[in-house]
């Protein structure tokens, strides 16, 4: 297999027999899951920890990753919100998974963490676009146009050439996907 063509599923499901396939795993999500730790803690060191923590929690448990449910990237920020949720409620980060990995804490210096607030610009586009492309294009079209836009009905409707009650609904049933998607990660 080429790994540099493989999806995320198939990199999680082949760690066992290409070790590797979980660094490009890595790679290609780790500005995304330090953006995400970056807009929520507000603190960049903290982030770095929290991400550590994450990618060592998503190692460990890649056996239980099952492409049936969603994507890989989305089962990765499940855990992610489970590592923040953690962190917030014991007022640390539980580096537990980190250890067990036999995984040195990271040492950064302001060039790292400056790169790391970076991240988190870059992080919000990339979510957004992923969340959007779960939806059904007449959803996905509606959600963009209200939410993202912050365009008014009407001119959606118009736009769209429907009624100003269906892109309501559309944009009503859209954030009710992602929400249940969302919550589905918990």
């Amino acid at each position: 297999m080429d790994r540099s063509r493989a999806s995320d599923d198939q990199l999680l499901q082949n760690v066992d027999r290409d070790p590797d396939g979980f660094g490009l795993f890595y790679r290609r999500h780790e500005r995304v899951v330090l953006g995400f730790f970056v807009r929520a803690t507000g603190r960049a060191d903290l982030a770095v920890d929290l991400a550590a923590e994450t990618f060592a929690r998503a190692y460990q448990s890649r056996a239980r990753f099952d492409p049936s449910r969603g994507p890989a990237r989305a089962w990765l920020f499940g855990i992610a919100r489970h590592v923040l949720a953690a962190s917030l409620q014991r007022g640390r980060v539980e580096a537990e998974a980190r250890r067990r990995l036999g995984m040195e804490a990271v040492v950064l210096e302001e060039r790292t963490l400056s790169a790391v607030e970076a991240a988190a610009v870059y992080c919000d586009d990339a979510i957004v676009e992923e969340w959007l492309d779960q939806l059904p294009p007449d959803q996905r079209a509606a959600v963009r146009a209200r939410v993202i836009d912050d365009r008014a009905y009407a001119e959606i409707a118009s736009e769209l050439k429907c009624s100003e009650a269906v892109v309501r609904q559309r944009v009503s049933r859209g954030l009710s996907l992602l929400r249940r998607r969302l919550e589905g990660l918990a």
